[in-house]
């Protein structure tokens, strides 16, 4: 009995040092990287506040906006396997650094736009300079983080999403207004100017912050850096696991449902994050700043949600349900905001259930693939999932965009959004709770 109580005591003592380690890893870590995040999310999406005055300064219709918003992702999934492959044997420091420096000077460019054509190859541009990014990130996670522990560090990174959306709604609402006219040149370019500069910053920052493993980390001890060695190393699935080539990741059948139910989640992502400007203006609200300032509010709802349902993943070591039911909230949300017409509180309600549903299934959903995936399989896995899914981010904008144009109105579009996030709710029902759970 006295031995049992003694190696009870043993094995919390070990998980008390290990939580330890990991708090430190943690505050060292994901702070900078969701402040990279923040950065490569805002020049990603800060095209729906420059629409507000973009489009008719340039005489662009709906569907050059929705298809020069969407071929952003075509770019992105011509590169985004290599990128993760690459970054596997340059190092993640390194990778990182290139990746954001390339797409600081590309979204700046965006200041001299003029043509359809010009706006289409700068966003194509911007999505091969930054294919990788995300990949790349939770691949670098995998290497600190063991299975145990990655929704919740996963969902406090993502938080950078809805951070985004919160710093950068009013910030882009004011440059809009602020910089207006300012040297002869309209407050959208200066949108894309100035916002520019904190990933040209903080992608210099990565080279020299980050370090590739915990064996290279100088804030780590020799036996921190093995503590976090060994919890990899026995922190991985008990069931099979992608480990051996490449090949063998494209041809498992549940590598391709994976990535149709995440190409449902980033449709209902994207139909929230490059047209909320266009919704709340929709509802009745005028002004680029406040504008801004309400669209922030959905993108706190989706922040909360994001972290509460990724700590309660991770304590019960449920997966499917805790990705299922924000999803159907999202369609809900976008059902409300479909019928919403020019009530606002009402549009921000349906705007607030569809940001906590799409927002939440995102850093959640690398529980179902890391439950499988090791090894190189992993970096081509994750990349190939996100890079099918990424597809969705090329749909979704100029299916709305074309949608918009044809209807002249939002509603269509909106409830196209809802039943794609009902079908990957379903879909995730195929996958064996068995297989995922821990």
């Amino acid at each position: 009995m006295s031995d049992t109580l003694h190696a009870a005591s043993d094995v919390g003592h070990a998980q008390k040092i290990e939580d330890q380690i990991y708090r430190k890893v943690t505050l060292r870590l994901i702070p900078f990287l969701i402040l990279c995040y923040v950065a490569a999310y805002l020049d990603r999406v800060n095209i729906g506040f420059a629409k507000l005055q973009m489009l008719s300064d340039l005489q662009f219709s709906e569907t050059v906006y929705g298809l020069g918003a969407g071929v952003f992702f075509i770019g992105y999934f011509l590169f985004e396997v290599p990128s993760n492959l690459l970054m596997q044997r340059v190092g993640a420091k390194a990778w990182i650094a290139r990746i954001m420096v390339t797409w600081a000077i590309i979204s700046a460019a965006f200041f001299f736009v003029q043509t359809p054509t010009q706006f289409y190859v700068l966003r194509f541009l911007l999505g091969s300079a930054e294919a990788g990014f995300y990949p790349g990130i939770v691949l670098y996670l995998m290497q600190w983080y063991p299975a145990r522990r990655r929704s919740h560090v996963l969902a406090i990174f993502m938080v950078g999403i809805p951070l985004a959306g919160i710093i950068g709604g009013p910030l882009s609402g004011w440059i809009l207004e602020a910089f207006n006219g300012s040297h002869g040149h309209p407050g959208w370019r200066w949108l894309f100017l100035i916002e520019a500069a904190p990933s040209l910053v903080l992608g210099i920052a990565a080279f020299f912050y980050l370090k590739n493993r915990p064996a290279d980390a100088p804030w780590l001890t020799r036996e921190e850096a093995a503590i976090i060695t060994k919890a990899l190393d026995t922190g991985g699935s008990r069931h099979a696991r992608i480990s051996e080539t490449v090949g063998q990741v494209f041809r498992d059948p549940r590598m391709l449902l994976m990535a149709l139910i995440y190409f449902c989640v980033i449709m209902g992502q994207y139909g929230l994050t490059f047209w909320m400007p266009t919704l709340i203006k929709a509802s009745g609200v005028s002004g680029a700043l406040r504008i801004g300032v309400l669209s922030a509010i959905p993108f706190v709802f989706g922040a909360i949600a994001m972290v509460s349902f990724g700590r309660n993943s991770d304590r019960t070591g449920e997966r499917r349900w805790h990705l299922i039911v924000p999803m159907l909230l999202g369609a809900l949300g976008y059902a409300i905001t479909a019928g919403a017409g020019a009530n606002v509180p009402l549009a921000l309600l349906g705007l607030s259930l569809a940001a906590a549903g799409v927002l939440t299934p995102g850093p959640l959903f690398w529980a179902l693939p890391s439950a499988i995936l090791a090894g190189t399989g992993a970096a081509a896995g994750i990349a190939a999932i996100n890079a099918f899914a990424g597809l969705a981010g090329f749909v979704s904008p100029y299916l709305i965009g074309w949608l918009r144009d044809l209807t002249h109105t939002s509603v269509i579009a909106m409830y196209v959004s809802a039943g794609v996030l009902v079908v990957g709710a379903a879909m995730i029902l195929l996958i064996p709770a068995k297989l995922v759970n821990r």
